[in-house]
């Protein structure tokens, strides 16, 4: 191969040369590294490129591309922030709070060069916290959670990435039953014992407060406890008389009676006062099922008790009722699923001779007066100058007789009947108020003496009362009317003559 000549030569490395070279406009720029805060103003001041660099009838051309390009634009050798699309610059909801451009500069007669600008957008405390899901929480917590032990969790989040403290707010419902240990943590503690049976609901409000900004953002968030019940309390029997001991509700078995005929197997269950024999779970949210049994006891073999309802049937019948004139029983009712759960209730069995006469009153009606006047409390008088003193007769209570108390005292129980009538002077038709109950006017004794409230009564009242003698043991019943007239004080003296 021939060897070129000088000329030659010397014109293939200046255009080599050419090829290669890049312009003096562009080695002016190089990579740029900055930063700039978030929520920063349209047309803010990201960077400024170096000057100069421009040849006459020549200009640099300069452009922005990549991925995050549209977040700036120049001015004339000024970066600048572009949120003219509507996007704020929020750090939070950027891919990465890094951004990054190619600048490109190209020069006529030169190959274009690309510089990198990197961008680094800085957080601000633009974000408060919040508590996950919604600011009402609610949290389930058994009665039974050990003091002193976390039973739930408040976790709120700060999109800035600050570190929360979580406190309780001492001014809520409830604050006392709760504390934080760990402030960071959110993690609630029981502080004090809890209590289905007093208490089904608790309400508690934890704030989460920033610890390490100047603004100290803050969210509350209103937590609502539902306590639920555990198997802490133990059989009942109904109805049962709430006792108060030392600062405790307690539930104090009634005495359950009945009555039973000497010689006679009564069919069925036994009737009981003050109501069926019947226990229930203390534990009102859990309602376990109770059995029912009777207790070893001398005559306890003559009954039969069901397990499942508590009926009580006589087996036997008691020969006389005056070598066993009551029976005493021991209930036991325990919880299904927990036998050393359990209550023990007395139910007395009177043993009665057999019942044959209903109680009778000697008259079917009577007329009485009481003078109107300050006294609180006043006899009803009859028209003869007595007491009037109602005594319904009952052969069934010989001893009674005997006594001169014609059945007072033993199984006779007198009481005034709601459906009393009341009128009002000469206008008594027209002005009859039927059905009034008047037993705040009126009250019948024991021994069957009737006593009025005077001074709530107005003279030329009418009344007409009702009285009921009930045999207690049949239950049997009769009646007798009272016709009551309210005189004038000084006015009852003047007619005990002629009436």
């Amino acid at each position: 191969m021939a060897a070129l000549s000088c000329p030659a030569l010397l014109a293939a490395c200046l255009a080599l040369l050419l090829a290669t070279a890049q312009g003096d406009g562009c080695s002016s720029f190089g990579n740029v590294f900055t930063e700039i805060a978030e929520n920063s103003a349209h047309g803010s001041l990201v960077a400024r490129l170096p000057a100069g660099g421009d040849t006459p009838g020549a200009p640099l051309q300069l452009c922005l591309v990549g991925h995050d390009a549209a977040w700036f634009y120049l001015d004339g050798r000024s970066l600048r922030l572009n949120i003219s699309n509507g996007r704020a610059l929020d750090r939070e909801e950027l891919e990465s709070p890094v951004l990054m451009v190619a600048l490109t500069c190209a020069e006529d007669g030169f190959s274009p060069v690309e510089y990198r600008i990197i961008v680094q957008v800085l957080n601000e405390n633009d974000n408060r916290p919040h508590f996950q899901g919604t600011s009402d929480l609610t949290h389930n917590v058994s009665e039974l959670a050990a003091v002193h032990s976390v039973v739930f969790s408040a976790q709120a989040e700060d999109a800035d990435g600050d570190t929360l403290m979580y406190v309780i707010d001492t001014a809520s419902p409830d604050a006392r039953f709760f504390r934080i240990d760990l402030p960071n943590s959110g993690k609630v503690v029981l502080a004090r014992a809890l209590d289905f049976e007093s208490r089904q609901q608790l309400e508690v409000v934890v704030t989460a407060v920033e610890m390490n900004t100047r603004e100290r953002f803050n969210a509350s968030a209103r937590v609502r406890v539902q306590v639920l019940d555990g198997d802490d309390q133990y059989p009942q029997f109904l109805p049962c008389a709430p006792r108060t001991h030392r600062g405790l509700t307690l539930c104090t078995s009634p005495v359950y009676t009945a009555n039973v005929t000497e010689g006679q197997l009564q069919r069925g269950p036994l009737s009981f006062s003050p109501g069926d024999v019947y226990a229930e779970d203390g534990d009102r949210g859990l309602r376990a099922a109770i059995t029912y049994s009777l207790l070893a006891g001398q005559e306890s073999s003559r009954f039969h008790i069901d397990n499942m309802t508590g009926a009580i049937t006589l087996l036997r019948a008691v020969e006389s009722s005056r070598r066993t004139p009551a029976i005493s029983l021991s209930i036991m009712a325990s919880q299904v699923n927990d036998v050393t759960k359990f209550a023990v209730a007395q139910a007395v069995v009177r043993v009665l001779a057999p019942n044959r006469h209903p109680p009778r009153f000697p008259r079917s009606s009577f007329r009485a007066f009481v003078p109107a006047g300050a006294r609180e409390a006043a006899l009803l008088l009859t028209y003869g100058g007595h007491v009037l003193a109602l005594r319904a007769r009952d052969p069934d209570f010989p001893q009674a007789r005997a006594a001169g108390g014609c059945g007072i005292g033993n199984g006779v129980r007198y009481s005034l009947s709601s459906s009393a009538n009341h009128s009002h002077g000469q206008q008594q038709d027209q002005h009859r108020e039927q059905g009034q109950d008047h037993s705040q006017l009126f009250q019948v004794m024991p021994n069957g003496l009737v006593v009025a409230r005077a001074d709530l009564l107005q003279p030329a009242q009418h009344y007409r009362l009702q009285v009921l003698a009930r045999d207690e043991e049949s239950g049997e019943t009769s009646s007798t009317t009272v016709e009551l007239e309210v005189l004038w004080p000084g006015q009852a003296g003047m007619e005990l003559g002629p009436r």
